[in-house]
């Protein structure tokens, strides 16, 4: 019997080490000190957890049988004892302390955000991600790209479906990457598995994490928290380059924000076609409009008013500039002046203006855009 219980002990306490422990079913190890840290801890605990199942239901199983009725065994006739109370207050006492140092000293590391080498403002806002380089001038959103035929199963999924955004986070790997998070809207969470790193962004708060990543590649990860009901449309994807690309990367970033703006400027002189302006706004009316007022325009009644015949629509066009500008406070139509160029807020307009039985037949021009900007600045909104 005693053979068999060794045998039965060494099979459970090595094969979920060996054979689970870099299965889908188990957590990843990470590519970073904290999550490797995270995952040995884990397994360490999970063993500690499987010996002290194995070594409780021997005794059970064994005192079972060879201690029962048909053997003749007589129970024990005793109350209170001293020695029993104190061993089996003592030893779960010893278990979680051992299992306390470790996990302390991993959470106080997690949390450790000091001395880091870049610093990165991460906002949610329904469904998309922004990320601003604190001290570089480099800002930008990250919106997912899965194409809305394969959500509407009308293609075939691709690989990384709903896992794919226009713009990933860029990082350099072997630095200390600061984040703080925060929210414009409801609560989200900025979840990597590789990096172990979930935190909440709220809003009106500020919290904080930070990652190293030791080895360059791509890592995907998704909000954790339930934003909404594109709360599955949010992913999180992070291009871990060397500090040589990265600082290439951030080089360019910040030309071409200036060319973007250069740019801007340029269209103020410009008459753009309506087929331009269409096909512009078509790619942006699908990737932030169509998930709350339909790729249909009809919306959802009761939840989100639909573009199709809409008042705003199909109203005086600097209301309808105004509102994809600034939003409508206490709903969930937020405020684009930030998210879209001149150029992307002429094209919306004028697709919205122009589809779905909206024949205005009017063709909206950055510069109108950009005079309502500035006609709204001076009123001081």
């Amino acid at each position: 019997m005693n053979k068999y219980l060794s045998v039965v002990s060494a099979f459970l306490l090595t094969t979920p080490l060996f054979s689970y422990g870099n299965s889908a079913f188990n957590m990843r190890e990470g590519v970073t000190d904290i999550s490797q840290n995270v995952y040995q801890l884990h397994m360490t605990i999970f063993l500690i957890c499987c010996a002290i199942g194995v070594v409780v239901f021997a005794v059970m199983f064994w005192a079972m049988i060879y201690h029962r009725k048909s053997k003749g065994a007589q129970p024990a006739q005793f109350h209170e004892s001293t020695k029993v109370e104190i061993l089996w207050t003592a030893i779960p006492f010893v278990i979680l302390v051992a299992m306390a140092v470790p996990a302390t000293k991993t959470l106080i590391a997690m949390e450790d955000v000091s001395k880091a080498d870049l610093t990165i403002k991460v906002t949610g806002s329904q469904w998309k991600w922004h990320y601003e380089y604190m001290g570089h001038d480099v800002d930008f959103y990250s919106v997912l790209s899965t194409p809305r035929a394969q959500i509407d199963d009308l293609e075939e999924k691709s690989e990384n479906y709903l896992l794919e955004v226009d713009k990933p986070l860029v990082i350099p790997t072997d630095k200390k990457v600061r984040f703080l998070m925060t929210s414009d809207d409801v609560i989200h969470s900025w979840w990597v598995p590789d990096f172990a790193v979930k935190k909440d962004a709220n809003p009106g708060f500020i919290n904080e994490a930070w990652t190293r990543v030791n080895e360059e590649g791509i890592y995907r990860g998704q909000c954790a928290e339930l934003c909404g009901k594109d709360h599955g449309f949010m992913p999180i994807v992070v291009d871990a380059r060397s500090p040589e690309a990265f600082e290439h990367w951030l080089t360019n970033a910040k030309q071409q924000k200036l060319e973007a703006a250069a740019a801007s400027v340029a269209l103020l002189d410009q008459t753009l076609s309506k087929d331009e302006l269409m096909q512009t706004g078509e790619q942006v009316y699908m990737a932030y409009c169509a998930a709350c007022h339909q790729p249909t325009g009809m919306g959802l009644p009761g939840v989100f008013p639909a573009v199709k015949g809409s008042p705003i629509v199909l109203g005086e066009v600097k209301d309808h500039i105004d509102i994809i500008l600034h939003g409508k406070p206490g709903t969930a139509m937020q405020a684009f002046a930030k998210q879209l160029s001149i150029k992307e807020i002429a094209g919306v307009v004028t697709y919205k203006r122009n589809s779905w039985g909206n024949d205005l037949d009017q063709v909206i021009q950055p510069s109108e855009v950009q005079a309502r900007i500035d006609a709204n600045k001076e009123a001081g909104k």
